[in-house]
């Protein structure tokens, strides 16, 4: 299945965990980026977070949004750590004798790290959902994705059933450009007053006709055509660097083609060649 690389998907859940809403955007790119953009208290989740998402994505640049909003029951009561208070209490005593300072800021002592903690049977399943609702956020995410694929696979297609087209045509003027040539020889000799010996005539023809020779531009883009349509048809895994190396390759042979047309017509096809063949290379550049 073809996949773009450029999509946009949203997934939200209300329940007693509270209102989870992931957001997520992908472009292309070379190879796989992603960026978090996690509640504080949620960061430890991000390499579990990445683990899954790579379970689905290869390439593209991803930015993953997760807002999370809390419901009252889902607040988790607070405990105090009173091993910890007593321990920081015979500090303050101590202090408190040695300084005579006998007031102490209850807020203050609130604020000591690890002095309050929270029930873990709480944490756990809201991460729990947070990870499922992850998940469904991706697969919204592909979805996406392979339904742009889709179209990108009709439209490149149909660039290349234009392409096949255009090589046909080129190949059908080459007749007509060894006629023009050999016109063109007898004229100048005559221009010239040379007599042309019919032996002179045929070694001149021999040497234009190799050196305008495009068979071998035309069956490599050929094969490389085919090769294109087999891709998007039948693979199933990523092919965006494959396809983007073809069109390189068929837009060199393009250039090749089009150096060695000297016929008007067949100049201005290998331009739409190559005109073509960057428009499908604008399309694979979003095919993971």
């Amino acid at each position: 299945m073809v996949k773009s690389m450029t999509a946009f998907a949203k997934e939200q859940n209300q329940g007693q965990a509270g209102i989870i809403t992931w957001e997520l955007r992908s472009v292309n790119s070379r190879f796989l980026d992603i960026n978090f953009r996690l509640p504080e208290f949620l960061r430890e989740l991000e390499t579990e977070l990445r683990n899954v998402l790579k379970k689905y994505l290869v390439r593209g640049k991803v930015d993953i949004i997760l807002n999370y909003m809390s419901s009252e029951a889902s607040i988790a009561p607070l405990q105090v750590n009173h091993a910890l208070l007593q321990q920081l209490n015979k500090a303050v005593e101590d202090i408190s004798n040695f300084l005579m300072i006998s007031t102490v800021d209850p807020i203050a002592v609130l604020r000591w790290p690890g002095m309050l903690q929270v029930q873990e049977n709480n944490t756990a399943e809201l991460k729990n959902s947070i990870l499922n609702i992850f998940e469904k956020a991706l697969q919204k995410l592909n979805l996406a994705r392979e339904r742009e694929g889709a179209e990108l696979t009709q439209l490149i297609l149909s660039r290349l059933e234009e392409i096949l087209k255009l090589i046909n045509q080129v190949a059908s003027f080459m007749p007509e450009v060894l006629i023009q040539q050999k016109q063109r020889l007898i004229e100048r000799f005559n221009e010239a007053k040379v007599e042309l010996e019919s032996e002179r005539l045929a070694q001149e023809m021999v040497l234009f006709s190799q050196k305008i020779d495009i068979s071998e531009e035309i069956e490599r883009l050929m094969i490389h055509v085919a090769e294109m349509k087999r891709i998007l048809q039948q693979e199933t895994n990523t092919i965006g660097r494959r396809l983007d190396f073809l069109t390189q390759e068929m837009h060199r042979e393009a250039n090749t083609l089009g150096s060695k047309s000297t016929h008007e017509a067949c100049i201005q096809l290998a331009i739409d060649l190559k005109v073509i063949i960057e428009q499908i290379r604008e399309q694979v550049q979003n095919i993971e």
